[in-house]
């Protein structure tokens, strides 16, 4: 074993050394559907029947330099990042953008998407949904087990391959440079050896961490966690890979 993944291989351990105490969700259930709209979700202060709806009354507070009204048309996501105060203190500063967004939204045919996302099971795993011919269908692929496309999902993806033990799946996610010194058998001893106790209580503090923000600057991602560990991602030919656990 080359001693790059000797020290990678460590980290892991070493991270298992850490005591773990199991988060618990009690307030949130294992799974729970989002409602987005592409354009904008009409949410309290407002009733609306269709998506539409929604942008229309936008439109028309926006019309009306009611921006408290408009306010109010904006999802909970986004009223816990800007205050209803720097809302309408920005419309006020910027009228010509403003103006510039009602001539948009009005002008034209409009199309509106209606989507949906399924989170569900101990990974948060995700499953997409679109609503078409007046039902819903599902746009992600269900036999993806193991993808790779961001940084978030590669951590699932790797925990899930642990989880089933399925080690010739983990070695995907292992960078170029260590996995062609590495084999199924060798990380199938690296976490049903002798710390097979120490790296279970590893994942299952990564597990308890999923949802930490991720930082992604071009092909390199971090996500800091538990105060003081962090993992370090890669992307290597277009798939994201775990480079680092420390």
């Amino acid at each position: 074993m080359p001693e790059s993944f000797a020290r990678w291989g460590q980290r892991l351990a070493l991270l298992a050394r850490v005591r773990y105490k199991r988060a618990v969700r009690r307030e949130h259930p294992n799974v729970f559907l989002v409602v987005a709209l592409s354009a904008l979700v009409g949410c309290a202060g407002a009733r609306v029947s269709r998506p539409t709806s929604a942008i229309d009354a936008y439109v028309s507070a926006l019309e009306a330099s009611d921006f408290a009204r408009a306010y109010a048309l904006m999802s909970s996501s986004y009223k816990r990042d800007h205050s209803r105060e720097d809302f309408i203190r920005m419309m006020k500063e910027n009228p010509a953008e403003v103006r510039e967004s009602i001539a948009r939204l009005r002008a034209g045919r409009r199309e509106t998407e209606v989507t949906a996302r399924l989170v569900y099971g101990e990974l948060r795993d995700e499953l997409h949904l679109i609503h078409e011919e007046s039902a819903w269908r599902i746009t992600d692929d269900p036999l993806s087990f193991y993808r790779q496309d961001t940084p978030a999902l590669a951590l699932r993806s790797f925990l899930r391959a642990l989880s089933l033990k399925r080690y010739d799946v983990v070695l995907r996610f292992i960078p170029d440079e260590y996995r062609k010194h590495m084999t199924a058998e060798e990380v199938r001893v690296e976490f049903e050896g002798e710390r097979k106790e120490e790296n279970a209580t590893m994942l299952r503090l990564l597990m308890a961490n999923l949802e930490s923000p991720i930082e992604q600057q071009g092909d390199t991602a971090r996500m800091p966690f538990s105060d003081r560990y962090e993992v370090k991602f890669k992307r290597e030919n277009g798939e994201w890979k775990i480079e680092d656990l420390y």
